[in-house]
């Protein structure tokens, strides 16, 4: 029988995310490790009780966390690791990594790609790192982690080509206000998460450009097609396009004021350039890099994608959002 490790849990990242997992974490562990970039963001944190920057609601007994600027320490230390990087600054973090994690179990909650390498972040686990596949699970949503904070019910769902490992995993993460299933599409599931970050940027964008609710229904509903027909080329596998992990996070994704997202979309349909709207945010927009990198690989399996075209040529080439949605309102039923 499949067995998870049963040493200590580490969270690595210092987002609102990583800090919402957190929470759910200790809701059974009686302690985690936790890495934090900067020093002075754990400094803060002890001082305070709550993370500094993010989800500031959310207090914590820290005698239960053991912090570390020191990703080596946090992983030697740890035999269950949760990443929780935003996928930019993955490979960099990565390169500071001098201990061999190919024997321990790799949790990535990463809603993005590896830019430069445009693989998906198990894979990336997998090729680069030598862990292998049983031993890596994705964590993906519908899940804002400010619904988190407020304790708000929300659904994850844990993807692992070992089941009796997602099983075991989903009991972990399983409280009063997380319910949890799992899934054996792991590559399908973390494409998904990339799509519809495009997706609500796409949305924010027609929100900036005063597109109703009538529309965004009919842009949601092309969406959720354009991501079946990429999942069903890329990893070609029976799933229900429909479950929550693929249709409810695009949904979520795409109509929620909490969503990175759509807010960056939204700044972009209102006139303002990418690099401003980026340093008007306090947070990475995944979506924005998640982009480029489904653009670039699908130029090796040549999906029909006109969303995610019209995303690409607003974000990279410059072309009006106006002109650009308009081409594209064109093409929907």
């Amino acid at each position: 029988m499949s067995q998870l490790p049963k040493g200590k849990i580490a969270i690595i990242g210092g987002g609102s995310w990583a800090t919402a997992i957190a929470k759910i974490v200790l809701t059974h562990e009686e302690s985690i490790n936790w890495y934090i970039r900067r020093d002075d963001q754990i400094s803060e944190f002890k001082r305070l009780g709550h993370n500094p920057s993010y989800l500031t609601g959310v207090h914590f007994d820290l005698k239960r966390i053991q912090f570390s600027s020191d990703i080596n320490k946090v992983t030697r230390d740890s035999d269950l690791l949760i990443f929780v990087t935003p996928s930019p600054y993955l490979k960099a973090q990565l390169k500071k990594l001098k201990t061999k994690i190919s024997n321990k179990f790799v949790v990535t909650a990463i809603k993005g790609i590896v830019p430069d390498e445009n693989m998906i972040i198990s894979n990336y686990f997998n090729r680069m790192l030598d862990v292998p596949m049983e031993n890596i699970a994705v964590l993906a949503g519908p899940c804002h982690a400010e619904e988190v904070a407020l304790e708000r019910l929300s659904y994850l769902t844990i993807g692992c080509r070992d089941e009796e490992k997602a099983q075991l995993l989903a009991k972990k993460l399983n409280n009063l206000y997380i319910k949890t299933s799992i899934s054996k599409d792991v590559d399908g599931i973390e494409y998904a998460a990339v799509l519809k970050n495009v997706y609500a940027i796409a949305a924010g964008i027609c929100n900036g450009l005063k597109h109703g609710d009538n529309f965004q229904a009919v842009l949601l509903s092309n969406a959720i097609e354009e991501m079946e027909r990429f999942l069903s080329v890329i990893h070609p596998i029976p799933r229900n396009i429909c479950k929550s992990v693929y249709l409810g996070d695009l949904l979520v994704t795409g109509y929620s004021n909490f969503s990175r997202n759509r807010v960056f979309g939204t700044m972009i349909g209102r006139g303002y350039s990418v690099k401003s709207a980026q340093l008007e945010m306090a947070m990475v927009a995944e979506g924005y890099y998640g982009t480029k990198c489904m653009k670039e690989i699908n130029q090796h399996y040549h999906v029909n994608t006109p969303i995610l075209d019209a995303v690409y040529n607003i974000l990279y080439k410059n072309i009006s959002p106006l002109t650009e949605i308009r081409l594209l309102t064109d093409s929907f039923r």
